[in-house]
């Protein structure tokens, strides 16, 4: 079978990062085109012979979210090309602090404030960010983690003819807001915090003795198997609708204990469930609180799918006080940075 080209568009606000996501893309092999007029696409779309990579933005000559859509549309429609929208962004405060820093006119307000000219673009592209594939908030995104993360969907490596879904599992705090691409979204501060134990408070859902201690609350293994039965119906309909990635969030307090654990846990079921009905899915893990304190490394981390034979595996969610003391080493190692808040 002949391998489809692979098209991809990349929209966003500006200053959130499409120009930095266009050149990772064209050091992957992507041909690369800045702000074409909408009108052209279709035809460099057409004489192009190799993966392509085109920014599109309110800039562009004849910008209108509707008419892009529907070139994505007729892009699709074609059984040669693989056609992906990606919408990248960061929230108003970090935009704001950009454009302060390099001292640039925001393009759509460039004899006005650089808040109107954010509000502005934010409304003509919100249609884009809805329809979008793939939504990167580079908020708290440092470059080398982007290019993990574009390299990770987008490079030859990524399978791009396999039906894939590509899992996102996103642990955080509620204080600090939710994350805006989240499909899904879970609560943990039910459960008993390991931050009002002295000998717990400095470490993460990373470490087997938080794990133990969230494991063992009695309403611990009930709601993980609720968590787990409710995903179980909802991936594989996310896929019958067209979804190529999906993404789900735990929260806590603060971020560091109970929601990471969580996140830990359902990465090893998921990750078995995945391998025992050999559907190609990836699975990528974040812990977003443990990122914003400088761990770079625990930031859309790759897990690997294991084997079919490992699927027994995903049985440990049924022992509340099971906890496998291997997790931190195999995912990367113990993380315990200084307590900065309520988990």
């Amino acid at each position: 079978m002949t391998a489809r080209r692979r098209v991809v568009l990349v929209t966003g606000l500006s200053g959130g990062g499409k120009a930095s996501a266009l050149r990772l893309l064209e050091d992957l092999g992507y041909e690369a085109v800045d702000n074409p007029p909408l009108s052209m696409i279709p035809e460099m779309v057409g004489r192009s012979e190799t993966d392509l990579a085109i920014g599109v933005d309110a800039r562009s000559r004849g910008f209108d979210a509707a008419v892009l859509l529907a070139t994505l549309a007729r892009l699709r429609g074609d059984p040669g090309l693989r056609a992906e929208l990606v919408y990248i962004w960061a929230d108003e405060s970090t935009l704001l602090r950009r454009y302060t820093e390099t001292r640039r006119r925001h393009p759509m307000a460039p004899q006005g404030r650089v808040t109107d000219g954010i509000a502005h673009e934010q409304s003509l592209t919100a249609p884009l960010r809805e329809a979008a594939d793939l939504a990167v908030d580079t908020s708290d995104l440092p470059l080398p983690l982007l290019r993990q993360l574009i390299e990770g969907h987008f490079s030859a490596a990524s399978a791009p003819d396999a039906p894939a879904l590509v899992i996102s599992l996103i642990s955080f705090a509620y204080p600090q807001g939710l994350p805006r691409e989240a499909d899904l979204v879970f609560d943990a501060r039910f459960l008993r915090n390991p931050h009002y134990d002295p000998l717990l408070q400095p470490h993460t859902g990373l470490d087997a003795d938080v794990g133990a201690y969230v494991a063992a609350d009695p309403d611990f293994a009930p709601f993980f198997q609720q968590l787990t039965g409710m995903i179980e119906l909802l991936l594989p309909r996310f896929v019958q609708e067209g979804k190529k990635y999906a993404s789900i969030a735990i929260g806590c307090t603060g971020g560091r204990h109970r929601s990471v654990y969580l996140v830990e846990r359902l990465a090893a079921y998921v990750a078995a469930w995945i391998a025992e009905r050999d559907v190609g899915w990836r699975l990528h893990v974040a812990h977003r609180e443990l990122a914003r304190e400088g761990l770079g490394a625990a930031y859309l981390m790759d897990r690997p799918v294991p084997r079919q034979e490992t699927a027994d595996d995903r049985t440990a969610g049924e022992t509340p006080n099971d906890v496998d003391a291997t997790e931190g080493k195999a995912y990367g190692g113990s993380l315990q940075p200084e307590m900065t808040g309520p988990t």
